[in-house]
């Protein structure tokens, strides 16, 4: 059985309780837990980038930089300038990948901008479907990425199995239209409480319709832990979480159908 990489988001250990013990000291946790990748968050409060850099290397770690921020404002047709900004903040971490969300795209935002920004940092953008009903929708997502591949701008797709629950879409159909563009794979389960939505620990449930999303897109691509991680032996919680997604999405000789 092929195992393949997996990330894990830090806000999956809560967002007070990293802020207080600092991003960078769970660096040693992630590695002994078999994680390939780290997902800084630039909203947990960011560590020393010299130090962190150092560390990640030395962990044999990747790094991602993850930015809430949204690429397209409303009814303005260039990228967000806080876009550049973010940029050569993920370049300052190492990160190979730079996750943001979409905004709101139109026909308005003009496309043909990004490509130089882009070209300027060794960093891949990542956009991810948000919780929004701007960004969390399948349709501007697709208007997007089919877009950007006409005008070669290179960019790929977060996709988070999760968020779409807030815009009441179909993770599978998303999957259909949009697996092609997907190089980074969120997942966490999701329930109601009362009228508000929760990230959770994946079901059974969860994990069948997460091999059915991975079997939409390209074998092997990281997959990546957004949700909570709690316990008394947070090694262990980790290490258990990291195996199981580790190994689904084996190849299949024939598309899984939902």
């Amino acid at each position: 059985m092929t195992l393949y990489p997996v990330s894990i988001s830090l806000g999956s250990y809560g967002a007070d309780y990293v802020r207080q013990q600092g991003q960078a000291s769970f660096i040693p946790l992630l590695a002994s837990a078999g994680v390939r990748y780290i997902e800084l968050r630039e909203e947990l409060g960011l560590p020393d980038a010299a130090s962190t850099v150092a560390a990640i290397s030395d962990a044999g770690l990747t790094c991602v930089y993850s930015s809430p921020l949204q690429i397209w404002q409303l009814d303005e047709p260039q990228p967000n300038p806080a876009l550049a900004v973010a940029l050569s903040e993920a370049q300052r971490y190492g990160a190979v990948w730079l996750k943001v969300s979409l905004g709101y795209f139109s026909t308005l935002s003009d496309l043909t901008a990004l490509s130089p920004l882009l070209r300027e940092h060794p960093v891949r953008l990542l956009v991810e479907n948000d919780q929004t009903p701007q960004g969390g929708k399948i349709a501007p997502l697709v208007q997007f990425f089919d877009k950007a591949a006409a005008l070669n701008v290179p960019v790929g797709m977060t996709f988070d199995a999760g968020n779409w629950h807030w815009q009441n879409e179909s993770a599978f159909a998303a999957a259909l239209e949009l697996g092609h563009e997907v190089q980074y794979l969120h997942c966490k389960g999701v329930e109601r409480r009362g009228d508000k939505l929760h990230a959770v620990p994946p079901s059974l449930e969860d994990l069948q319709l997460w091999e059915q999303l991975l079997a939409r897109m390209r074998t092997g691509i990281v997959r990546a832990v957004e949700f909570p991680l709690q316990g008394g032996d947070l090694l262990e919680v980790t290490r258990q979480h990291v195996a199981t997604l580790a190994r689904l999405g084996q190849p299949h000789k024939e598309p899984v159908h939902g």
